[in-house]
């Protein structure tokens, strides 16, 4: 399904987290950056993960690690919350969902008026008894 506006502002705003790796910590980090030292193991590459879940705080650490001539990798992976299969469910869009759901319940709010309308005719309710009395045998 396509993603609309709202559920990619939704995905960048409260599910994604952006992981930036590198091989050694830079000279300053800025606020609002969660540092991890990835333990060392045969065929890590790196050795410092930064969890970034600002825009502004990842462009001022790439330009910090930029500045510093420090390889660095970065990744946009999901957050571990538990909102975020509400938010973002896998290969759905969240907007479309309520969309049919509003649909939805206005067609059975206009069934359920017209059947209460037709059910408060008296004739109508008289000949829908009188057939059912018929098929009753």
């Amino acid at each position: 399904m396509q993603l609309t506006r709202l559920d990619r502002w939704l995905r960048e705003r409260f599910v994604y987290e952006t992981h930036i790796y590198t091989l050694r910590l830079p000279e300053s980090i800025p606020t609002g950056v969660i540092a991890e030292e990835l333990p060392e193991s045969p065929g890590r590459k790196f050795r410092h993960r930064f969890i970034l879940r600002s825009d502004s705080a990842v462009a001022a650490l790439i330009e910090q690690l930029r500045d510093g001539n420090q390889m660095f990798t970065t990744r946009v992976v999901d957050r571990e919350a538990w909102y975020v299969p509400l938010i973002a469910p896998q290969g759905k869009s969240i907007t479309w969902w309520f969309i049919w759901l509003a649909i939805t319940l206005v067609v059975v709010f206009t069934l359920v008026h017209l059947g209460r309308t037709a059910w408060a005719n008296d004739e109508l309710r008289k000949n829908v008894l009188e057939a059912i009395e018929i098929l009753k045998g």
